[in-house]
């Protein structure tokens, strides 16, 4: 076959058979297979999924974003075209994922789900999008995380719907393009800046989920507890909505937690005392800091008196890793207002202390003030 010649769509599984023969020999894990992300625990996963909304209608806040890609979808449908390629971005479990199926379910097509990390080799993708339908709904979680060589396979299938493989090693080796169906890419990254400009640009539409307000989670809290057949009343779902962080998966988890709570300890109905006590037993305060949180802050006021401590030095004394406390930990207190990141380390602000119910120390005279 010629050099950057067109191959038919009945030739995409003789190409790809061949490609992961190739690429089998090098250790690989061959290049025909749906590559998907493995399930930690199914019976949480498919729980999750059930809680997931399924139409634009069912999505509760993120209003801005909502009627933006209502526009998009609907002129899409109006056009009888895939939409355009669809960048989603924001801190996790604020409805990234959600919003791909809402994405397919709009649009009447079939949705296909795998993650960055997973995509290890150009055949994993290959085979991924010969796969597709015309129309079909890909979505790849982390997309940041993509390996090199992938991403630039990821330009071509975007902006042209074609692919370009190269067969075999060596002076017999041989470059073909694939014609790919009509489909359009969802991507999701908790980190906007490590996705490459050039995979970026080639996105239509960007949205930038932001973190919920209490009024949209208590609203996600009753809508949770209908499907889960939880009765919960108005002050109990709002004890859960101020303590979710922002997030709909953590109001989501919480709800679960404090159903557990009230079928064991109580009639199994929720109310204000009873979520309030559920989650006090569970280690989430009134500002929904967990165990780590708190021994963050505890460490900064009590073993260290307020003066700043550096990310190494503080994670050793919580107990944790350092990308653990600035990724998972340290955002959200920052949001808070209850440390403040200086030069010389992080420094526990007013109201952490209030928060822990103690006393900063006086200012030492010739020294900069710690607040």
């Amino acid at each position: 076959m010629p050099t950057g010649g067109f191959v038919s769509p009945g030739a995409r599984r003789e190409v790809l058979a061949t490609d992961g023969e190739d690429e089998a020999e090098g250790g690989g894990t061959g290049g025909g297979r749906i590559i998907a992300p493995a399930l930690a625990d199914p019976v949480e996963e498919v729980e999750e999924a059930g809680l997931r909304p399924r139409t634009l209608a069912e999505f509760v806040g993120q209003a801005q974003l909502v009627e933006h890609l209502g526009i998009v979808i609907q002129a899409a449908r109006q056009r009888q075209q895939p939409v355009d390629h669809i960048l989603f971005a924001g801190p996790p479990g604020l409805g990234k994922t959600s919003l791909a199926g809402i994405v397919a379910t709009e649009m009447g097509a079939g949705l296909r789900i795998t993650s960055g990390p997973v995509l290890t080799r150009a055949g994993d993708l290959a085979a991924l999008l010969t796969d597709l339908q015309d129309g079909d709904v890909l979505f790849i979680d982390e997309i940041h995380r993509l390996h090199r060589s992938v991403e630039e396979m990821l330009y071509s299938a975007m902006e042209d719907a074609k692919l370009d493989i190269l067969i075999g090693k060596g002076p017999t080796a041989r470059s073909i393009r694939l014609d790919l169906p009509s489909f359009t890419l969802v991507g999701a990254t908790t980190r906007t800046g490590l996705v490459s400009a050039p995979l970026r640009d080639r996105f239509g539409f960007v949205g930038r989920l932001d973190l919920y307000a209490p009024v949209d989670l208590r609203a996600i809290v009753e809508r949770s507890a209908r499907i889960l057949h939880v009765t919960v009343d108005d002050e109990g779902a709002t004890r859960i909505s101020e303590r979710s962080r922002g997030t709909p998966r953590v109001a989501n988890r919480l709800l679960r937690r404090v159903r557990d709570f009230a079928e064991v300890r109580g009639d199994g109905s929720i109310n204000g005392a009873t979520a309030a006590e559920g989650l006090d037993l569970f280690g989430v305060d009134q500002l929904g800091l967990d165990k780590v949180d708190r021994a963050i802050l505890e460490t900064l006021c009590g073993r260290f008196g307020g003066h700043p401590v550096g990310l190494t030095t503080l994670a050793q004394c919580v107990g944790e890793e350092s990308d653990t406390i600035e990724d998972a930990y340290e955002p959200f207190l920052l949001q808070c207002g209850l440390i403040q990141r200086t030069a010389r380390g992080r420094v526990a602000t007013e109201r952490a202390w209030a928060h822990l119910g103690l006393i900063p120390p006086p200012a030492v005279p010739g020294m900069q003030p710690l607040f």
